[in-house]
């Protein structure tokens, strides 16, 4: 059967001059397992002990429905927007060069480097209905602190390197020369980002949208601080979390945990086909 397989063309792995493969591998699938797999594993396990009618209970509950609708649907319309303006930043970057492009190009990094609960404190006192914005909005009638609309601004605040950050080394492989030669050819600006760079681009922009939902839907510090934590209004899941576990309710927490894994999981992997699928129609697939 090994020398039909061979015969096949089917290999466990390619041929490499470079060896040490059983070695790494084998640290590789430990590794992930010891720090990924096994206190993931450890989570639905917890939950499960709440059996189905416990875990389903949870699931149903108003409050949690809620906080997970808030924790995702900010997420995401972050993730969105993130896209949008983190293309245009590292276009900016990448294109043009001007008096303090170094500065602004370590600013994008910030967000990184920033603890959350800082942020956090920053975004809350400037959108405050008394901070520098906030009074500015409030004549308007628009309340940013302690609603969604506050946790989306903290959610685009720590994703937005995400996106430029993976964007920006693929935007830079692209010569100007394909832009000229598409002009060239008769190609007006819309057309030369739709039809020359946008595809090149795509696969890029999908990991950073990925990337920066995943980051959005896990954030903690930054959020609680100006969302106002009211329940049904500006409550995120992983609060909830917490308020689960200071009430000594761990399967409930769990449970909670349990749930948002699965959400993100199933995002992620849709995420993932679609850039299966952009790489194929675009030729960017190994």
């Amino acid at each position: 059967m090994i020398s039909n397989l061979a015969k096949a063309g089917w290999r466990f792995k390619r041929p490499s001059v470079i060896p040490g493969f059983g070695l790494t591998l084998g640290f590789t699938l430990a590794y992930l397992a010891l720090i990924v797999l096994i206190p993931l594993t450890g989570l639905v396990w917890r939950s499960a002990s709440l059996g189905f009618s416990g875990f389903w209970h949870v699931a149903i509950d108003p409050r949690t429905v809620n906080a997970l609708k808030i924790s995702f649907g900010t997420s995401l319309v972050a993730a969105v927007i993130n896209v949008v303006f983190g293309v245009v930043v590292a276009w900016v970057l990448v294109r043009y060069r001007f008096p303090g492009r170094r500065i602004v190009d370590a600013i994008v990094d910030l967000p990184f480097a920033l603890p959350t609960a800082v942020a956090g404190i920053a975004l809350t006192s400037i959108y405050a209905k008394n901070g520098w914005i906030g009074h500015l909005l409030e004549p308007l009638g628009i309340k940013v602190a302690f609603t969604p609309v506050g946790i989306t601004i903290a959610l685009i605040f720590v994703g937005l390197p995400f996106v430029v950050r993976t964007v920006q080394p693929v935007m830079e492989e692209i010569r100007k020369e394909v832009e000229e030669a598409a002009a060239t050819l008769g190609a007006n600006r819309f057309q030369t980002i739709t039809q020359v760079l946008l595809p090149g681009l795509q696969p890029a922009i999908l990991t950073g949208f990925a990337l920066a939902f995943a980051r959005a839907v896990g954030e903690y510090g930054s959020v609680i601080f100006i969302a106002g934590n009211l329940p049904y209004v500006s409550e995120i899941a992983p609060l909830l979390i917490v308020i689960r576990l200071e009430e000594f309710d761990y399967a409930g927490a769990t449970a909670i945990a349990t749930i948002m894994l699965m959400i993100s999981f199933f995002m992620l992997f849709v995420i993932n086909l679609i850039q299966a699928w952009s790489r194929r129609r675009y030729g960017y697939g190994s």
